[in-house]
């Protein structure tokens, strides 16, 4: 299977790269309404989470305009994602401008624990590029791919721009190791997760499990908490938007102190993808833990 994947990125890489971009973004465009239309499991998982995150606040229009957003963003996402292994550094940045970057250089220079959080929004795997690239080093966490191979390439390519992948399955001690040696730590945490993993918080209205690992990690290292996001300003590019910081409070309720943190990570998150939903990944179950019935 190796081999068929090599070949598949290849071709893929190949097109992405020398096709016109005109041309090319008539494919790509095309291709995201082709998997609109044929993904019906994805697409109504997307409708249900509207639904409960909207209810008739917008138009059923409105709403599938944001989901078919919701697969062009996936498609381009994807296809840079293929355009950047092997891609040089100026190559990176080039498509990329930075807003409120003082906000992470300055904790930097503070000499300050960061953890820079994240959703699944917009360009999400150039973020991290992106970042590592003119601004610091970072440790991400991430799921290993099924190809040797193709982990082989996509290793080599972060590791060109200083971005060490933590496998998920041991990403808390991968997290503490960076930590410890004042690396900054990226970690997505807009994903529903289960009774035992999760934080219960609201998000979009609703209830939600969130994970608290950087609120955890924030507390234990005395950490600061910096959003990062990342929007389309166009087919291909992009701007990286930082937030102000916060820190997690050292009262004596403990409990209290994450929930209230890992609660503004939710508002923020909310707030972020309310200015642009249709950059948002809606294919994701994000309220199974709390609402599974709306998914059946």
């Amino acid at each position: 299977m190796d081999n068929v994947y090599l070949f598949l990125f290849t071709s893929f890489r190949f097109l992405i790269i020398y096709t016109p971009h005109v041309i090319l973004y008539s494919i790509l465009d095309f291709l995201s309404y082709i998997l609109f239309c044929i993904d019906k499991k994805h697409k109504k998982i997307a409708k249900a989470n509207l639904d409960l995150a909207y209810e008739d606040k917008i138009s059923e229009d409105e709403k599938i305009d944001i989901i078919k957003g919701c697969y062009k963003n996936l498609v381009y996402t994807l296809a840079d994602f293929i355009r950047n292994q092997g891609a040089t550094k100026d190559e990176i940045l080039n498509k990329v401008t930075f807003k409120n970057e003082d906000l992470l250089t300055n904790l930097i220079n503070q000499n300050r624990k960061i953890i820079i959080m994240t959703a699944h929004y917009g360009n999400w795997e150039l973020l991290s590029l992106a970042i590592a690239e003119k601004l610091t080093p970072l440790s991400i966490v991430g799921r290993d791919l099924e190809s040797d191979v193709m982990n082989k390439i996509l290793t080599k390519n972060r590791e060109q721009f200083d971005v060490e992948l933590l496998s998920k399955s041991g990403a808390m001690k991968g997290m503490l190791q960076a930590l410890k040696k004042n690396r900054p730590v990226g970690i997505l945490v807009d994903q529903n997760t289960k009774d035992e993993e999760g934080i219960l918080i609201d998000f979009f209205g609703k209830k939600a499990r969130h994970t608290p690992s950087a609120a955890v990690l924030a507390k234990k290292f005395d950490a600061v908490i910096i959003p990062a996001f990342i929007k389309s300003m166009d087919n291909e590019n992009y701007e990286i938007e930082f937030y102000e910081s916060f820190e997690v409070a050292n009262s004596e309720d403990k409990e209290k102190d994450i929930l209230e943190c890992v609660q503004k990570q939710a508002d923020i998150t909310e707030e972020v993808i309310k200015s642009k939903p249709n950059e948002w990944f809606w294919l994701h179950k994000r309220w199974k833990n709390q609402y599974e019935h709306i998914y059946k």
